[in-house]
């Protein structure tokens, strides 16, 4: 064999193995490409069936990225967008107007002006009204009354006693209506505040056996011989409310009655309880 044979032999077989030793690695790649990807659809498949296991690794997902931005943004000095929670409006206490129907609409913006209180807030008041008011059995235009002679729709509003929230319930006499919703702190969430407020009218109405001697159990006058004008201020912006409900136009300038507030808190009182289907509190309602 010559020298140029046998290089030529080298060359065919160093070439052969190089396109054997391609070919494999081609394979192997193939093989473990197809295994890698069964093992990603086997992995999607078990996670898809394990609905927790899911929210988990999405929880988690989302907790890793929105720590990135985070970290970036107080990096850059932007406090106000690494201190953002784009969860934060499911606290909100607010609804869209437009989504009310026309008469709880009409309440809405007839108080958003008379009470200079955002519209969006006071809708959400509104509808929670008509829905707890129903439940109830009492009439929604009292309700929102009561919030409005009480504190003006202010969620923080505190009186001199005590009586806190919308609708200056006594938290520290009614604790027992607020731990379902967390504890006492809950007086300041308006839509707590709201129900709770409810829930005792109802039983001081039941209690006095009348809508106006309720009244005046809630605020805090049963054992007083005036409630000081109270229960006809509520009663009047009742009935501004009503009138705008029927679409009449009300001047949000319409004068209030005056009103004195009870000279002292109210004690316990031992009138007859009415047969109606809610819990007699063993105190009064509340009082200034």
């Amino acid at each position: 064999m010559t020298a140029k044979q046998w290089i030529r032999s080298v060359h065919a077989s160093c070439a052969v193995f190089v396109r054997d030793v391609g070919n494999g690695l081609l394979e192997v790649s193939h093989n473990g490409l197809a295994l890698v990807g069964l093992a990603v659809v086997a992995t999607a498949v078990f996670v898809g069936s394990h609905a927790d296991m899911r929210r988990g690794l999405e929880t988690a997902a989302l907790d890793w990225l929105q720590e990135r931005h985070e970290a970036r943004a107080e990096r850059d000095g932007n406090m106000l967008i690494a201190l953002a929670e784009p969860d934060a409006i499911a606290r909100a206490t607010a609804s869209d107007p437009s989504e009310l129907p026309r008469q709880q609409a009409k309440i809405a913006s007839w108080l958003s002006r008379r009470y200079q209180v955002a519209p969006e807030p006071l809708s959400r008041l509104v509808k929670e009204a008509w829905t707890v008011g129903q439940r109830a059995q009492l009439d929604p235009t009292l309700i929102l009354a009561i919030m409005a002679v009480e504190s003006r729709f202010n969620p923080f509003a505190q009186s001199p006693v005590g009586a806190q929230g919308l609708m200056q319930v006594m938290t520290h006499v009614h604790d027992d209506k607020y731990e379902p919703f967390g504890g006492n702190h809950a007086a300041f969430d308006p839509i707590t505040n709201l129900r709770v407020g409810v829930q005792v009218l109802k039983e001081c109405i039941a209690r006095a056996g009348s809508l106006e001697g309720g009244l005046r159990f809630y605020v805090g006058a049963a054992n007083l011989a005036d409630d000081g004008g109270y229960a006809a201020k509520v009663l009047g912006e009742q009935g501004h409310l009503k009138q705008v409900a029927q679409g009449r136009q009300v001047a949000i300038t319409v004068p209030q009655a005056p009103l004195v507030l009870p000279a002292r808190p109210p004690e316990s009182f031992d009138a007859p309880v009415l047969p109606v289907p809610v819990a007699v509190p063993e105190k009064v309602a509340r009082a200034f």
